[in-house]
């Protein structure tokens, strides 16, 4: 199975294929009134008593809907014998969801083609949806049917063509911001919804340029809330059944009232077509970021600078705390926000201004939405005591994202002794700093909870540890004290994570 972005097809059907596959809906229902050709307002459409259809939903909002082509520049095709598209072609390079096509080796998983390049004859042109959020001629779409390239066109529901300017992009949360340079022209467009009253079973509809076919509608209903497809810090995805392809990223799916609860963006597919599982960017998300792009260019967001992890039930044991909400951090070697601000790792961060944090992708979210430069307050949980600490975020484009390299040194095992009760065996660190686990028992406690030859033990229940001794007598403090499991620091190469392990006899 794969998660894939939905854009950049170049599926041709004949006339006769298309003759035999159109169908139509149709209902009554009220319609809010609005001026003709030009709308002064957003499209509202107000939902019939007894709706059997979404025909005047779909009669106001299409032509607010547009096709998006996306000329790149063009580059020559792998020398692999394969042609045609593949489910790569709508990946960019680097492309967070790359992962879920590729195999360890790079190449697609089977029955798969492995990842293409745009030939000459396919002529470097791309296609995707998007929609009007203003009738100046702002389009919204998603980042990777723009990504790479060098000029765009909007093609209207009734043919029109426009060139289009690429306003801004936002890989992280994958959207892209167009506008259309038009002179006397009002163009019809809708407007985001509150997403926060979509509910899972409410009708959805999803119109756009699934194969490049434009215009195309079909409908289902919210099937799901806040999924997390790993596609990024801030995945937040409503879930939705309504049929959608490649074509239709950056395409708007829209309410009974004629308003965009979400972008489709990305589908859940073992062959490349839907099977009724699709993913939309969250109206409120897309809003905010949209507005940035529109003003700035970019999107600016708040940088706490901490690499963080659940709270497990077993961490919130070992640590004290009532439930398993918030977010437990490791530090980077690098000066942060957060270190600045005396953050420390191993501590758990439950709040922030005031707001409970419940995991870490609420609180990358929560950080997110405040601009670099602001001062927020973070609660902490440390040592049994919640603590509050004041932060001054940073900018998160100026992050360095390149991976540090790993120092690669060699440890030889110095007097190796066993951790009775864990299945751990242990030996000094060369370092100095920690206790490096050398073997570990495979029918362990230790082992099931992913504790692996080669990780060093830094600190156990927050103290650090550089010695056997150190690690039992931090066990047995968390033991006096009545915890039932002790929370190990462990560090491989530059990463660290924490596990929590039951404690004998408690």
């Amino acid at each position: 199975m794969s998660i894939q972005t939905l854009s950049k097809t170049k599926r041709r059907l004949s006339a006769a294929a298309l003759a035999a596959g159109v169908a139509g809906l149709a209902f009554s229902g009220g319609v809010v009134a609005t001026t003709a050709p030009s709308f002064a307002q957003a499209v509202q459409v107000a939902p019939a008593a007894e709706s059997f259809g979404f025909a005047n939903v779909v009669e106001k909002v299409s032509p607010a809907v547009v096709s998006v082509r996306v000329k790149e520049a063009v580059r020559p095709a792998a020398d692999d014998g394969n042609s045609g598209a593949s489910p790569f072609d709508s990946l960019p390079e680097g492309h967070p969801l790359r992962r879920f096509f590729e195999g360890p080796n790079g190449q697609g998983q089977p029955g798969q083609r492995g990842p293409q390049r745009r030939t000459p004859r396919d002529g470097g042109m791309a296609q995707g949806s998007g929609f009007f959020i203003s009738d100046d001629g702002y389009v919204v779409t998603n980042n990777h049917v723009v990504d790479g390239g060098t000029q765009y066109t909007v093609v209207l529901n009734d043919g029109t063509e426009y060139d289009a300017k690429l306003i801004g992009t936002d890989p992280r949360t994958d959207l892209a911001l167009l506008k259309v340079d038009a002179k006397n022209q009002k163009f019809t467009y809708v407007s985001f919804a509150d997403d926060a009253k979509v509910r899972v079973g409410d009708w959805v509809i999803a119109v756009g340029n699934p194969f490049g076919l434009g215009g195309s509608v079909t409908a289902g209903i919210v099937s799901a809330r806040g999924r997390d497809i790993g596609a990024g810090p801030y995945d937040d995805f409503i879930q939705i059944d309504a049929p959608v392809n490649r074509g239709n990223s950056g395409g708007p799916a829209f309410n009974q009232q004629g308003q965009v609860i979400g972008i489709n963006t990305a589908i859940f597919s073992p062959s490349g077509g839907s099977v009724g599982i699709g993913f939309a960017i969250p109206a409120s998300t897309a809003q905010s970021v949209v507005q940035s792009l529109r003003e700035n260019g970019n999107v600016q967001r708040g940088w706490l600078g901490v690499q963080i992890a659940p709270v497990t039930k077993d961490i919130a044991e070992a640590v004290g705390l009532a439930n398993e909400k918030g977010a437990i951090v490791t530090l980077p070697d690098n000066e942060t926000p957060a270190t600045k601000a005396g953050i420390q790792t191993g501590d758990v961060i439950t709040a922030v201004n005031g707001e409970t944090v419940d995991g870490p992708r609420d609180l990358a979210r929560k950080v997110a939405a405040y601009r670099p430069g602001t001062t927020i307050d973070v609660t902490l949980w440390r040592s049994g005591s919640a603590k509050d600490v004041k932060v001054a975020l940073g900018n998160i484009a100026s992050l360095d994202e390149a991976s540090n390299a790993s120092n690669g040194n060699s440890r030889v095992p110095v007097n190796p002794s066993s951790l009775q009760g864990y299945g751990l065996t242990l030996t000094p660190s060369d370092e100095g700093n920690g206790v490096v686990v050398t073997d570990v028992d495979p029918d362990s406690e230790a082992a099931t909870r992913g504790v692996s030859a080669g990780d060093t033990i830094v600190a156990v229940n927050g103290k650090s540890v550089n010695s056997q001794r150190e690690v039992q007598d931090a066990i047995k403090a968390a033991k006096d004290s009545g915890r039932k499991a002790a929370l190990f620091q462990l560090r491989q190469g530059d990463q660290n994570r924490f596990v929590a392990l039951p404690i004998a006899g408690s």
